[in-house]
């Protein structure tokens, strides 16, 4: 039976797409945009059938799901309660849910980034679907939003420079989604939080940046006001007051360390490697 991948454009879909095909497995690739899919390295356009899905959009879902066993899944509140009757009427049995550490947070209801995958949560909680839960924190990839300063040789501002995060490398959380969607036990059917192998200071994740560069990258602190309005500019303004809230309450808390490692058995891929991996995205063009 085919496995459907979600926001297979996307850094954890396209790193799940790329596993499982390597596990041979029938793959279906969705996106809001199928023309402006492209697929993995060493994955054929003959190897994936590709489908157009917006989670948002219910008269999307009976295609998509149309002979699916399985599905990896990005979190969508709009639609999700019309997804699920979806899934279940087309014989799904089985959901990995990309969610975020953001919904086991105290104040998670009234948090906009909490509560978007808290409500993706509880559907699929309550419904038939045996569902299995992941919740990473910072993603190593966030890094790409420092980018183009550094490129221009610009400060990088941080409202927080000592925020402390363990960012996690998102082919870590597409191993851990790989290994439940191939039906390992010991995951399946579990809620896990996942973290990189090390706790970092923004500061120092930048400095990683830096050395790897060979030359100073400053870092300015702007005010909280000027941090929101910069941040307003990509996301909704609530969402970046909810991402500085959280900032600020990681200063000088060390995170708990909850690694990929204890379900695939392969040690957590650090923050430096994920630059290395990525140097030229900060080099000038």
């Amino acid at each position: 039976m085919t496995i459907l991948i979600t926001g297979a454009r996307g850094a954890v879909g396209s790193s799940v797409l790329h596993g499982l095909r390597a596990a041979g497995h029938p793959l279906r690739a969705s996106s809001r945009r199928p023309e402006q899919l492209r697929l993995p390295v060493g994955v054929r356009s003959t190897d994936v059938e590709v489908v157009p899905l917006d989670l948002a959009r219910p008269a999307t879902f009976a295609a998509a799901l149309r002979g699916v066993e399985q599905v990896f899944l990005y979190a969508e509140p709009g639609g999700i309660d019309e997804l699920v009757r979806a899934a279940e009427a087309a014989g799904v049995r089985h959901v990995v849910l990309l969610s975020s550490s953001a919904a086991l947070s105290p104040d998670a209801e009234d948090d906009p980034l909490g509560r978007h995958h808290l409500l993706v949560e509880r559907a699929l909680t309550w419904s038939n679907l045996d569902t299995t839960i992941l919740r990473p924190g910072a993603f190593a990839g966030n890094a790409y939003g420092w980018s183009q300063a550094i490129r221009r040789g610009d400060p990088v501002d941080l409202a927080y420079p000592e925020a402390l995060l363990a960012p996690i490398h998102e082919d870590d959380i597409a191993d851990v989604a790989v290994t439940a969607l191939t039906g390992n036990a010991a995951v399946r059917g579990r809620a896990v939080t996942l973290t990189g192998p090390h706790g970092l200071t923004l500061r120092e994740q930048v400095g990683e940046i830096a050395v790897r560069l060979g030359r100073d990258v400053p870092v300015r602190r702007p005010t909280r006001a000027a941090a929101e309005e910069q941040l307003g500019r990509f996301m909704p303004a609530d969402v970046a007051a909810s991402l500085l809230d959280h900032q600020a309450g990681t200063v000088g808390i060390r995170p708990e360390i909850s690694t990929a490692e204890r379900i695939t058995g392969k040690p957590g891929r650090t923050f430096g490697q994920w630059v290395d991996e990525h140097l030229d995205a900060f080099r000038p063009h």
